[in-house]
C-alpha cells in the first residue's frame, strides 16, 4: 500500500464514483484529505466515502463548478484548513448527452458552455492556483482524470462536447507538465475506459445497454473504480517523477495506442 503519511491531498468529486473510492484509498494511505463535493445533496456521499478517515484528517468543501468562482473559493478554503497542499487530484466532471451536431442552437450552446465550465475551466483554474503554490514549496503533484475519449473520440456523436472537454483538460495538464517539470511539479493524466460508475451506466443505456457495452471490451469487464483509486494513491506518493506528463490508459487492452 502507498504511504501518504503527512501529505495533504485536495480531491475534487469526492462524493461518488471514482472520487468516492479514491477518497477512501487516499485516507487509508494516511493522507489528510480535502474532499470537494457539489452541494448539500451529496454531502452524505462524501461522508460515506470518508467514513474510515479520522475527523482530524478530513475536511469537506462544497463547490459547484458550474459557478465560475467556485474553483477559487475551493482553493481558498483548502489552504485555510491546510496551508501546505502536496497533491491535487482533479476528478470532478459532468457528462450529458447534449451538444451534438443535430441539436438546436440553444441546446448546443448550453451543453458546450456547461461542459467547458465544469470539465475544463474549473479544473484548470485549480491548476492555476496549485502551480505557484507548488513552486513556492519546491514541488507538488497534479493528477488529472481525463478519458479515453480524449484520444479516440466518443462513440456516440451526442457526446462531442464531453469528448472535447476531456481533450482540452488533457492538453492543459500536459502543458503544465512540460512547463513546470523543472520546478518538480509532477503531472499525471489518467485516461480510463468504461468504469463501473453511475455515469458509465447512464452512458451504456445510450449505447444499447450494459451487455452491448461489455461485449465490446477486450476483457469483457468494466474498469473497477478501486483500480483507479489505487493508481491515484500510488501516483500521489511522487515516487515516479520521470512518468510526469504521461497519459496512463486504463481500459483492459480495449484501446491500445
Amino acid at each position: 500500500m502507498s504511504s501518504l503519511q503527512n501529505k495533504v491531498v485536495l480531491l475534487t468529486g469526492a462524493s461518488r464514483g471514482i472520487g468516492a473510492t479514491a477518497a477512501g484509498a487516499l485516507g487509508a494511505c494516511g493522507a489528510s484529505l480535502i474532499a470537494q463535493h457539489r452541494d448539500s445533496e451529496d454531502l452524505d456521499g462524501v461522508r460515506q466515502a470518508t467514513a474510515t478517515i479520522p475527523d482530524e484528517r478530513k475536511h469537506f468543501v462544497a463547490a459547484d463548478f458550474e459557478d465560475r468562482h467556485a474553483a477559487d473559493s475551493l482553493w481558498d478554503a483548502a489552504v485555510r484548513w491546510k496551508p501546505d497542499i502536496d497533491v491535487v487530484v482533479l476528478n470532478a466532471a459532468m457528462m450529458h448527452p447534449a451538444g451534438g451536431i443535430d441539436d438546436a442552437d440553444d441546446i448546443w450552446d448550453a451543453a458546450w458552455d456547461r461542459h467547458y465550465q465544469v470539465n475544463v475551466q474549473a479544473p484548470v483554474r485549480l491548476m492555476r492556483a496549485a502551480v505557484p503554490h507548488f513552486r513556492e514549496r519546491g514541488g507538488g503533484i497534479i493528477i488529472v482524470m481525463s478519458s479515453w475519449v480524449a484520444q479516440r473520440g466518443a462513440s456516440n456523436p451526442q457526446m462531442i462536447a464531453y469528448a472535447a472537454s476531456k481533450a482540452a483538460l488533457k492538453a492543459a495538464a500536459q502543458s503544465v507538465a512540460r512547463g513546470y517539470a523543472k520546478d518538480r511539479i509532477l503531472t499525471y493524466i489518467l485516461a480510463p475506459g468504461i468504469v463501473r460508475t453511475k455515469m458509465s451506466v447512464d452512458f451504456a443505456n445510450l449505447q444499447g445497454g450494459e451487455d452491448a457495452v461489455t461485449s465490446s471490451l477486450a476483457m469483457r469487464e468494466w474498469v473497477p473504480p478501486q483500480e483507479l483509486a489505487e493508481l491515484i494513491a500510488f501516483l500521489a506518493e511522487g515516487s515516479v517523477p520521470q512518468l510526469s506528463g504521461a497519459t496512463l490508459d486504463v481500459n483492459g487492452a480495449t484501446y491500445i495506442r
